[in-house]
């Protein structure tokens, strides 16, 4: 059969081959963006021990603060800092060391345990733990 000349249109083999190559694109694209995904719940823990570490910095400041806040332990808001997460899935922090001269350590706990443990491991440091099914960033801060 010969088609007329008015008539418009794609060929099966011209709409498979853009099908075909937007699976391709579809397969490369799609990991990589999971795996940037739970990346950012890397980040977000990171982020809460880098403002908390900031707020500890400011609380002691004050000259009569010379010991650790009574509220050491917080699952929303610490010395002003709102935690990130959701309702259900927000990460908690933990602060000890009682002299500001010496150690504080800040725990933050990925609630959410989707960090990868790829990114854990690949930034070669030793601030990331895992005890069960328990994820923890680990930051020290020494204020003098």
């Amino acid at each position: 059969m010969f088609r007329k000349q008015n008539e418009k249109g794609f060929t099966l083999i011209e709409l498979m081959i853009v099908i075909a190559i937007i699976g391709i694109l579809a397969a490369i694209a799609i990991p990589n963006f999971i795996s940037y995904r739970n990346k950012t719940f890397c980040t977000r823990a990171e982020s809460d021990g880098q403002s908390i570490a900031a707020a500890v910095a400011d609380y002691f400041a004050i000259p009569s603060y010379v010991n650790t806040p009574t509220t050491a332990s917080a699952t929303t808001r610490f010395l002003g800092v709102t935690l990130s997460g959701k309702s259900g899935a927000m990460n908690t922090v933990t602060v000890s060391g009682t002299d500001p001269n010496s150690n504080i350590t800040i725990l933050i706990t990925d609630t959410s345990r989707r960090c990868p443990q790829a990114y854990r491991q690949g930034a070669g440091s030793t601030t990331w733990t895992q005890t069960g099914s328990t994820l923890v960033y680990t930051k020290r801060i020494r204020l003098n």
